[in-house]
């Protein structure tokens, strides 16, 4: 079933636990994330980034989304990932949507607010939950300790005076994660995470899962964190056993489902995920 994410984060933020957010780029990925879900009979986030726009155009993202989340018995929100522009995350809300992101982290705090409120009186007005950024989650490529990553930390006070000018929906907070692929496991910032919990009253989200570490990605379940984004591992995990066998269609994407498989339903363990009935 197609659903908001309001309703499924206060559970998660009273039982404690963490839903994964997996970003799809064709129907196959969608179909993988989507079988999971209906396996282990427990909610998902499909979400689509606005950088794989290229891919996929949105439209088509739109409709293979609510299609697979309406014909699904368990409840999942289609999610826009990273918008960077607002028309692009307007078009979004347009096309059905039900949660939306604008990043613009990396602009300055008065910028980031301005967008941020603007998408949210469009959003709402339509029934669509907002996510937004503050602080930056950067790239993991070479990644080795916060320091020298692009990545810089939500400060608590930023976090507070966001959200008092915003009221936005759901927080992205940078607390030492990364995109993409690491070079060893990233130091988790769990004081701070800690002091943003009790400082701003709204879910929180971490972006930069993938290979994270688990006791640390558990841990970041049962502290608030209500949403995990992954894609780096499940796509990984995807090509990790066709490379230089030959295949046919057939085959390479079953596998490739399978493969993805296996990696959601080892992160949902790591996220003590529940079961939600709504």
């Amino acid at each position: 079933m197609l659903v908001s994410s309001k309703k499924i984060f206060n559970i998660a933020l009273k039982k404690r636990f963490a839903i994964p957010a997996t970003n799809f780029v064709d129907q196959n990925t969608l179909r993988a994330y989507i079988a999971v879900a209906e396996k282990k009979k427990l909610p998902l986030i499909i979400s689509f980034a606005q950088a794989h726009d290229e891919v996929m155009c949105l439209k088509e993202a739109a409709l293979l989304g609510k299609f697979y989340a309406q014909h699904a018995s368990v409840p999942i929100v289609l999610h826009l990932d990273h918008g960077q522009e607002i028309d692009f995350v307007k078009r979004a809300v347009d096309l059905g949507f039900t949660s939306v992101m604008i990043d613009a982290s990396q602009d300055s705090f008065e910028e980031n607010v301005k967008k941020t409120k603007e998408v949210i009186a469009y959003a709402h007005s339509r029934g669509v939950v907002v996510e937004a950024e503050i602080g930056h989650v950067g790239s993991g490529e070479n990644y080795e300790n916060h320091e020298h990553s692009e990545s810089f930390y939500t400060t608590v006070e930023d976090a507070k005076r966001f959200y008092e000018k915003t009221e936005v929906d759901s927080l992205a907070i940078s607390i030492g994660t990364a995109h993409g692929n690491y070079v060893g496991t990233p130091e988790i910032n769990f004081e701070r995470l800690s002091e943003i919990s009790k400082a701003v009253p709204v879910p929180l989200v971490l972006h930069g899962g993938s290979s994270s570490g688990e006791d640390n990605l558990y841990r970041c379940a049962l502290s608030n964190i209500v949403k995990i984004n992954i894609f780096t591992d499940l796509i990984n995990a995807s090509v990790e056993n066709i490379a230089g066998e030959r295949r046919n269609y057939f085959e390479v994407q079953a596998q490739m489902r399978s493969d993805i498989g296996q990696c959601l339903d080892k992160y949902y363990s790591i996220f003590n995920t529940q079961k939600i009935v709504i």
